[in-house]
């Protein structure tokens, strides 16, 4: 083995809130904490780009009212002790880590209370926020707070290629009889070009989730579904593929594409409406109306536009029962920019691919199926969201099992050896490589783009799926060998994830014939 090569006692992949959560409990807990993000800047990650808020404390009927509200977005598939945990330590997590120790900048009421706000399917008004931009503001503070932390480095523009274990990777031949185990990953760096391997105790898989597999999402870039890849890869279970969820409310704009309009925007009064102006939602669920979970709501807008051959719905904002320039800054400067004035005109919206209820299987500390591999937020299933995530309870979630998984990683003192270490081989480059052609790259990831959106989207089918499954086949083969041949680089690197999840997640959906949540099969059971 090259003498190249880095260890920490764990390994955080992803530095979002919940990468970010975990490392700060495990520096806490003594561990020296490496996090990776294949970004330029830490700041940018799936967490900044959430609007709403996070579920706190909304009055003294919490926690039990918020779990109702979990498990019953969740179509009760939810996993009972997560949605307890989540419910109770959640509030507690929130108030000691980001308000206290990270000092994000919650909006405080002319008491000096921190304000509340409400989105679809919560019974109360328990959602902490910062305005329209508070994944931007807790992602900021806390890394700033992290920064400040002796024991935590920060690697950017890092982005791990695969989950090394000992099983799969190492040279001696006896330990291919010995139980699995992670030692760390290997590591591309973008500015250098090198792959090095890093070893750890501990392994945590916290690298976001996988909008961007489908041609229409909230999320940013970087969300290509790394995580569940490379920990599938390394034999680690996978559960809840199927549920995909969409956000109801992305602008739809020609030139301002991907820009969320938040559900808090209907928590203040806005209503959905069709091309005619009929508010429609009383027809799709009386009770909470526009307020419904959001796999309804992006239903009935599938509907709506379906009926009327359109390609977006409106929302009107005239009823808003706050200024949306105070309020909501952020959504009402991008609107002015696309030409709507929200204070008066409706803005156009559509849903879009947004949160990915599945993932790497965990037990309630984090733990994989693998031992010494981890995983934590939108990467990990818990289980907290069933088959439809309850709105503003996805960084809560990120930050409690994070926290979690943080105290259960730093306890695991189990460094990989000297001898198993140089067991493991330098990453092997081929022996011609090219550079890869970036026009094949995209045109792949816009083939997978298009498959997921059109196949096993917000309202699937049997044959939709059959042909998403039979197309992402063929083309993995096809990525596969490209990915053996070429330099490597970032764009070619979440290709191969890409479709390695792309492909899990019509499996899945194949596999499972009951419509459910955010898996809505049309002409199945329900």
């Amino acid at each position: 083995m090259s003498s190249r090569h880095e260890s920490f006692d764990v390994i955080v992949v992803g530095a979002g809130i919940a990468g970010l959560s975990a490392a700060v409990r495990a520096a806490e807990a003594g561990a020296s904490v490496c996090v990776l993000t294949k970004e330029a800047a830490p700041e940018e990650c799936n967490t900044r780009y959430a609007q709403g808020g996070i579920v706190a404390r909304g009055g003294p009927e919490d926690p039990e009212l918020l779990e109702q509200d979990i498990l019953a977005a969740g179509c009760w598939l939810n996993n009972r002790e997560a949605v307890r945990i989540v419910s109770r330590e959640g509030p507690g997590a929130v108030e000691d880590l980001l308000l206290r120790k990270a000092q994000v900048p919650f909006l405080r009421n002319a008491e000096g209370e921190v304000d509340l706000t409400r989105e679809a399917a919560h019974s109360i008004r328990r959602i902490w926020h910062v305005k329209d931009y508070t994944g931007r503001s807790i992602q900021e503070s806390l890394t700033a707070y992290v920064r400040g932390i002796p024991n935590i480095h920060i690697f950017t523009s890092c982005m791990a290629v695969d989950v090394i274990t000992n099983t799969h990777h190492s040279r001696d031949d006896s330990q291919r009889y010995a139980p699995k185990r992670a030692l760390g990953v290997y590591v591309y760096g973008e500015n250098t070009g090198e792959v090095v391997p890093f070893f750890a105790s501990a392994t945590i898989l916290a690298a976001g989730g996988i909008g961007n597999l489908y041609l229409h999402t909230s999320n940013p870039p970087g969300a290509t579904g790394d995580g569940v890849a490379m920990a599938e890869r390394a034999g680690a279970e996978v559960i809840n593929a199927e549920y995909v969820q969409f956000h109801p409310t992305i602008l739809f704009h020609r030139d301002l594409k991907g820009f969320l309009i938040s559900e808090s925007l209907r928590g203040e009064g806005a209503r959905l409406m069709n091309r005619k102006g009929e508010y429609f939602m009383d027809r799709y669920h009386p009770a909470l109306r526009d307020l419904a979970p959001r796999d309804e709501v992006s239903r009935a807008i599938y509907y709506e536009m379906e009926q009327s051959e359109s390609t977006y719905v409106l929302l009107d904002t005239s009823l808003l029962k706050v200024d949306p320039r105070d309020r909501f800054p952020s959504i009402h400067e991008t609107c002015l920019r696309a030409g709507i004035d929200m204070t008066r005109d409706p803005i156009p919206v559509v849903p879009a691919a947004h949160y990915f209820c599945g993932g790497v299987k965990t037990d309630m500390e984090g733990r994989t199926t693998i031992p010494g591999l981890y995983a934590a937020g939108e990467t990990a299933c818990t289980g907290v969201h069933g088959a439809n995530r309850l709105a503003s309870v996805s960084l809560l979630e990120g930050l409690v099992f994070g926290l979690r998984a943080g105290t259960a990683a730093a306890a695991l003192a189990d460094r990989p050896g000297l001898p198993l270490v140089q067991s493991i081989p330098d990453w092997v480059f081929p022996a011609e490589e090219e550079a890869a052609d970036p026009i094949l790259i995209y045109h792949d990831l816009l083939n997978i783009q298009m498959t997921m959106w059109d196949y096993a989207g917000i309202v699937r089918t049997r044959k939709r799926l059959a042909r998403a499954k039979a197309d992402l086949n063929y083309l993995a083969h096809r990525v596969d060998s490209f990915y053996r041949q070429a330099r490597l680089s970032r764009p070619l690197l979440e290709l191969r994830n890409a479709v390695d999840t792309a492909s899990r997640i019509v499996r899945d959906a194949e596999a499972n014939p009951k419509s459910l949540g955010c898996h809505y099969l049309r002409g199945s059971p329900v």
